[in-house]
């Protein structure tokens, strides 16, 4: 990779991890476009990291209290403050860590074709529509109940898919289920943790058992500006959410879609 690769890849996931327009769908639609060779399993661990440390720094102080509560909660076996959130957040994750385990090679090479990311595209994109329109918008992340965990959970697992948008199915899912955007954002920017860490500790071994060279100054680039980008989006989603809400997004997703569709078939 050189320098020009490296900074368009971090930049365009640091942009694109936590907006409903699916990461993993430009990650793999940008250098074919482009004509660039793979940027390679250190790369996606190095911009892994940096969307990680943007999300743990942006919740910091969220996170340091849901981690004391979730623990008083365990030694009193009962619910302390937002240990509510915590453990909606580890049981959220349990659907994805399945199917990635179960289904996660067949998707690597099945499902990474352009109509498949146009298709899922399209489709998701409608879905957020729909559930951006008739949610009913009156819940925070703090009424979650385990069943609506186990709906947004199984939904994220969908995320696998090229073109699905992890953010974007489980804010679908959240809005589905009465939360407003706000909310819905919020606790799919969290449920992104767990997710992010097994990701990138599935590839940390992948690389490692490769045993494979790498270049260190375009991964620590790679940190620096997917970290930083992604802290910025975080914050300026969340601002700007309930002034715009999700119809820029699926604009977006629907013209990409169309002209995935337009170039590929």
């Amino acid at each position: 990779m050189d320098w020009l690769q490296t900074v368009v890849l971090a930049l365009v996931q640091g942009l694109t991890e936590f907006l409903p327009i699916s990461s993993s769908a430009h990650l793999i639609l940008v250098p074919r476009l482009l004509g660039w060779p793979d940027q390679g399993l250190a790369f996606d661990v190095a911009v892994h990291v940096g969307t990680l440390s943007a999300v743990l720094g942006y919740f910091c102080r969220e996170l340091v209290e849901m981690a004391c509560d979730w623990s008083q909660s365990v030694i009193r076996r009962q619910r302390v403050g937002n240990s509510r959130l915590a453990w909606a957040i580890l049981w959220g994750t349990i659907p994805v860590g399945l199917a990635g385990l179960l289904l996660g090679d067949w998707v690597e090479t099945a499902l990474r074709g352009p109509l498949v990311i146009a298709g899922a595209t399209l489709f998701f994109g409608l879905l957020l529509w729909w559930s951006d329109f008739s949610g009913a918008r009156k819940r925070d992340e703090h009424s979650l109940g385990w069943r609506d965990v186990v709906v947004i959970g199984c939904a994220q697992a969908l995320a696998l898919i090229p073109g699905t948008s992890r953010s974007g199915i489980t804010i679908t899912a959240g809005l589905a289920l009465g939360l407003d955007r706000q909310a819905a954002a919020r606790f799919s920017f969290l449920l992104s943790i767990p997710v992010i860490v097994l990701a990138g500790g599935l590839k940390t071994l992948e690389l490692i058992q490769l045993g494979a060279g790498v270049d260190w100054s375009a991964l620590v680039l790679g940190i620096v500006l997917a970290g930083v980008s992604a802290y910025a989006c975080i914050h300026a989603f969340l601002r700007l959410l309930e002034r715009v809400g999700m119809l820029p997004f699926i604009l977006y997703r629907l013209a990409l879609g169309v002209g995935l569709l337009i170039l590929f078939i």
